[in-house]
């Protein structure tokens, strides 16, 4: 094991990768202290995170029925891992949706609002949630398994409508009128789409038939961009949840889904030439400014260098020109959890410390997932880490030894990050 030095509230280390030149010199940075409460790193820094939380059910309405009470102990140790990190601006990812909102009011109202082991209560006053691309019919057999409207066969893979979803929770206010959505973008519309082929067929791209094609989403739940004033300046959350690049066959659909949906970003981030095929739910065109300050939040199912992801995923975020990845939020349990564990997690490449997800030791093993990437432009980043305590943790509680879950699969993913200046829309 290493020796680390603090520094302050936080520690910065150095670590050398040798097997991807966009990761291969980065700064790793992580809480020296996960047994307390998370002190942010400087007075003008706002705390982005996002997390999995697990708080999507096999059945409509469950979540809404365990969050009617205050003491499902699964909630509550979600509630508590929030508490202790207090976020400024929180994506939650498989949240399942409900329109009315019910299930995120009741989440703050009997859990967020209610301290949880002494923790002092956190508020959102800004909310914002939208319909998901999860269980929603797509009247196609999608899956080829010769059913139609199963799982498999909506536009995102879900049991129920919103099952798997996402909400954003902000202390600053979200400018709605410029928030834009793209749950409706086809994939046949992306230049250059990575669509899966028949392997019974010698023809390409051809898994899906032209009239699917006509209706199939490229978001499997949905993609966000959604603006927040945050004393005086504008940062946009593009906040998104790629489909798992696994649960398929050999021709790879979910893999290539995987990568195009988080290519999505890459592209709306790029400038107008990249961007132009872009059009969202409302049919506005194009992608973010290059003079904009955004964060990209979310779960992307993609490690840079371990895992199943179809080429390299995520590197089309890591290696961008646009997004700052000079700092890696990370934790000693994680690197603690791989060594303990072994298996899977003893033939991967990349270094434990920055994992954020506590998977089957068998197969895949943990893995670098969720992320907290900001825009070189107007923010500078200042530190971060993922919440996962070491077995000698006061906290350790909170998170277990992965099975059975006690909070949740994935680990918060928080990053303090200053805004430099000021942005107009």
């Amino acid at each position: 094991m290493f020796n680390w030095q603090k520094m302050c509230a936080v520690c910065v280390l150095h670590v050398v990768l040798c097997a991807m030149p966009a990761v291969a010199d980065t700064l790793v940075c992580m809480p020296t202290d996960v047994d307390g409460a998370l002190n942010k790193a400087s007075e003008r820094s706002v705390r982005f995170a996002t997390f999995n939380a697990y708080l999507n059910r096999f059945q409509e309405g469950d979540l809404i029925s365990d969050l009617q009470s205050q003491d499902n102990s699964q909630i509550r140790a979600v509630a508590e891992i929030i508490q202790r990190t207090h976020p400024d601006v929180l994506l939650l990812n498989e949240f399942d949706y409900d329109e009315s909102g019910t299930a995120i009011a009741l989440f703050q109202t009997n859990y967020l609002s209610v301290p949880q082991n002494g923790q002092a209560a956190i508020e959102y006053p800004y909310i914002y949630l939208a319909e998901s691309n999860t269980g929603l019919a797509s009247g196609y057999d999608l899956d080829n398994d010769g059913v139609v409207n199963g799982a498999g066969d909506a536009f995102g893979f879900g049991s129920f409508p919103g099952q798997y979803g996402m909400v954003l929770l902000s202390k600053f206010p979200i400018i709605d009128r410029q928030v834009r959505t793209f749950q409706k973008f086809l994939w046949k519309d992306m230049p250059g789409a990575l669509l899966p082929d028949d392997a019974q067929t010698s023809e390409v791209q051809d898994y899906y038939n032209d009239e699917e094609l006509k209706v199939f989403r490229l978001s499997s739940k949905s993609h966000w961009d959604i603006p927040l004033w945050i004393n005086g300046a504008v940062v946009h959350v593009l906040a998104a949840h790629p489909t798992p690049p696994v649960f398929d066959g050999i021709e790879d659909r979910n893999g290539r889904r995987n990568h195009d949906e988080i290519r999505f970003w890459a592209d709306y981030v790029s400038g107008s030439w990249q961007s132009k095929y872009i059009y969202d739910d409302q049919g506005r065109r194009g992608g973010i400014k290059g003079s904009k300050a955004f964060v990209i939040l979310g779960d992307y199912n993609a490690d840079p260098i371990d895992g199943d992801s179809t080429n390299n995923a995520i590197m089309q975020l890591l290696s961008h020109p646009r997004i700052d990845t000079q700092m890696t939020p990370a934790s000693l349990g994680a690197d603690e959890d791989a060594e303990l564990e072994g298996q899977y997690n003893d033939l991967h490449i990349a270094s434990p410390l920055m994992d954020t997800g506590d998977f089957n030791p068998a197969n895949p093993g943990n893995l670098r997932v969720d992320y907290v990437l900001p825009s070189k432009r107007g923010l500078k980043p200042v530190c971060g880490g993922v919440f996962w305590p070491r077995e000698k943790d006061q906290t350790r509680y909170l998170v277990g030894s992965g099975y059975p879950v006690v909070s949740s699969d994935h680990h918060l993913v928080w990053f303090d990050i200053e805004p430099k200046g000021y942005w107009y829309q």
